[in-house]
């Protein structure tokens, strides 16, 4: 039988994973031709923020290498991007002049990012941040320039920050909410995180609005004004203000479009022929831009495509669990709360953890979790199953394991675990598909497991549910290295006490001759290794190891204790608690002088200036 055509537009996540789905329903019913507009093939997006910081290189985040589609006789068009859809003739042009014939179309042209309309958006070095291309740029002007200013305050936009940050820039955020995140997080949770990334040298502009990108004279942005008037220098400025779906080839095809192009519940446009999917596609009034429901989607689109006819997508009930530069995040439902909710609160500020649980006639609606994200998935099936917890209320807040004996390790939890239930929201791997691989394939390490399903190979957050997965499948057997034997982050496969024993054995007594002896994977290591660097350095080699303040902690290096709101506190030394009328008078001249805003006598028995502003420290 003759094969029928199947052109794709767009090599992107949720496109090829469409092709993998209908390749396991159909593998012989279409010859397939798949356009790209860039000149790589399948990667993950996702990714590109570790690429980005020099914690991983572009190869090592290839999802579909060539190799794959040449296995599955797929035509590979690269570097080509489909200018025209001629939907009589059924036929797609490139703007190379090439084109390709179809039986059936699937447009997964993905979304742009959302430029600001003001003067000096096309300046050199002023770009979005969407694509390889676009990490390459900011790679390379780190090398030569100074300043980076980062437009948006959502996940892209703090990845390119932290990325930009440990590449060696001045980075600053502006954003135009009261606080980071906030389709994600709460007040309480984005002013934590706001607090944490100013601990590794990030600056934020809250509730500002960008008005012009200045020009230096040669074409090329030197600053950004607001519209409060203030500039701030810019050598390099990210647009990272949102996405907008990329319908521009489907709307000159005449497919109707708005916000994305339209798709039924089979992910079907108006033309019976033409399918979509991913970022570029508005199912029931709403355009997904987070990877699971993509997923879904592409389950749905090939059973369609494989012409079997029964699955229908009725859009997703979302969570969204994140990893922002290594600070776990989750929040799922009505986690704002709203009219007939109450909240239940756990806060620790000190600690890093919070957790915040929304209820509504004992039905857990919502939730949102900073730090501690470990009952994430939990809290996300109750409020996908409308669980009532009246029963369980009090111990709510502390999660699955506070009902009961879950088992050593966790292990029954996961066991369990309903073989449906998301675990790598990134990938769209579920514990069913984990646990067939475990048994099928014979893994026993969680980098097994990564390889074989993709599952805690993108953000990692999820990577400790994956290890008790794999422990309550093969006991024992499981190739799990205790804590103390870990890696101490990304950039180096050895764990603390080996570090600690080279720079002891080796008299390594700065941070570059170390990272250079241990052969550091990144160039200038990350938020996670340096701090314990500088400290192992310094602590083995006193007066002689060379300190390096940028690696300390925001408190060591303004000896002060930074607050949740972003302003410190100060403790003035008091020996023994012994003072004098003179010292007194001094601290009270430097609370009228920097018109500090609460002194107080702490529990100790210290006197405490609180509400300090950075500049005043």
């Amino acid at each position: 039988m003759k094969k029928l055509k199947l052109v794709m537009i767009g090599n992107g996540m949720a496109g090829v994973r469409t092709l993998e789905e209908l390749l396991k329903l159909a593998p012989d019913l279409y010859e397939i031709t798949v356009f790209g507009a860039e000149p790589h093939p399948n990667y993950n997006r996702i990714l590109l923020s570790p690429v980005l910081a020099g914690e991983q290189t572009f190869e090592e985040i290839i999802l579909n290498d060539l190799n794959w589609y040449a296995e599955n006789n797929i035509q590979l068009m690269l570097n080509r991007k489909v200018v025209s859809i001629d939907r009589k003739k059924r036929i797609v042009t490139a703007d190379d002049g090439s084109s390709a014939e179809y039986d059936r179309l699937l447009i997964a042209t993905g979304s742009n990012p959302f430029v600001l309309p003001i003067p000096g958006n096309k300046l050199k070095g002023v770009i979005g941040y969407r694509d390889v291309a676009d990490t390459q740029t900011m790679i390379d002007t780190a090398k030569t320039h100074s300043h980076a200013v980062v437009i948006g305050g959502g996940l892209l936009g703090l990845e390119a920050a932290n990325g930009l940050k440990m590449r060696g820039m001045d980075v600053t955020v502006v954003h135009l909410s009261d606080w980071l995140l906030e389709r994600q997080l709460d007040k309480t949770a984005g002013k934590l995180l706001q607090t944490a990334l100013e601990a590794r040298g990030i600056h934020f502009r809250l509730n500002e609005q960008t008005e012009e990108l200045m020009d230096n004279g040669e074409g090329r942005v030197c600053a950004v004004q607001f519209k409060s008037g203030d500039v701030i220098p810019a050598d390099l400025v990210v647009m990272a203000a949102g996405i907008r779906p990329n319908t521009e080839l489907a709307e000159k095809a005449g497919i109707p479009c708005n916000r994305g192009i339209l798709v039924n519940d089979t992910m079907q446009t108006y033309d019976p022929r033409v399918y979509s999917i991913g970022e570029c596609a508005n199912h029931r009034g709403i355009a997904y831009g987070l990877v699971a429901p993509l997923f879904e989607q592409a389950k749905v689109c090939a059973n369609h495509l494989a012409q079997l006819g029964f699955a229908r997508y009725q859009g997703s009930v979302t969570s969204t669990k994140l990893k922002v530069t290594g600070i776990d995040l989750f929040s799922a439902g009505d986690f704002m709360g709203s009219e007939g909710t109450e909240t239940i609160t756990l806060s620790d500020p000190i600690g890093g953890v919070y957790k915040k649980l929304v209820v509504k006639n004992d039905i857990l609606v919502g939730a949102c979790l900073y730090g501690d994200t470990a009952d994430g998935g939990w809290y996300f099936r109750q409020v996908k199953e409308n669980a009532n917890i009246s029963e369980i209320r009090d111990h709510l807040m502390f999660g699955e394991n506070a009902l009961g004996d879950v088992g050593h390790q966790g292990q029954s939890s996961t066991a369990n675990m309903p073989d449906s239930m998301e675990v790598c929201g990134c990938n769209g791997v579920c514990k069913g598909t984990i646990v067939k691989a475990i048994q099928e394939n014979g893994l026993f390490s969680v980098d097994e497991v990564k390889k074989h399903t993709k599952a805690a190979s993108s953000c990692g957050s999820c990577a400790g549910l994956v290890e008790q997965i794999l422990i309550s499948t093969v006991g024992g057997a499981a190739d799990v290295k205790p804590k103390s034997e870990k890696a101490i982050c990304g950039c180096s496969e050895l764990n603390h006490g080996q570090i600690r024993k080279a720079i002891r054995e080796q008299h390594l007594t700065s941070m570059a001759q170390t990272m250079e002896f241990l052969n550091w994977s990144t160039p200038n290591g990350c938020a996670t290794c340096r701090p314990a660097l500088n400290y192992y350095l310094i602590s083995t080699w006193p007066g002689e190891a060379k300190d390096d303040p940028q690696s300390r902690l925001i408190n060591e290096r303004a000896h002060a204790n930074i607050q949740k709101d972003g302003t410190y506190s100060v403790v003035p030394r008091m020996w023994g608690g012994v003072t004098n009328p003179s010292e007194l008078r001094r601290i009270a001249d430097v609370a009228d002088k920097y018109n500090v805003p609460m002194v107080k006598v702490t529990g100790g028995q210290r006197i405490d200036l609180l509400g300090i502003k950075k500049e005043d420290l």
